[in-house]
């Protein structure tokens, strides 16, 4: 069966995100191995972050970014999983 264009611009799109993932990762754990707390560690990331987004796609842009995040930070999608027993 061929895949659709969408079907494969969403597989690279995933892919990157994958890829981005794995670096951000690897920068927060040499943050945290340099005594950097989580805090600024992640105030320096989400202003880097919000700063490109405005310079590349302007200010409604990244409020939209903002307002997604909020989205999903509310519904709980950032709490670290838990095991039930």
């Amino acid at each position: 069966m061929e895949q659709s264009l969408t079907d494969i611009d969403a597989l690279v799109r995933e892919e990157k995100r994958l890829t981005a993932v794995e670096s951000h990762n690897e920068a927060w754990a040499e943050g945290l191995s340099a005594g950097i707390e989580p805090e600024i560690i992640a105030e320096a990331a989400l202003a880097t972050a919000f700063a490109e987004i405005v310079a590349a796609n302007g200010e409604k842009a990244a409020v939209a970014m903002l307002n997604r995040m909020r989205a999903k930070l509310e519904a709980g999608e950032f709490e670290p999983l838990r095991l039930r027993h």
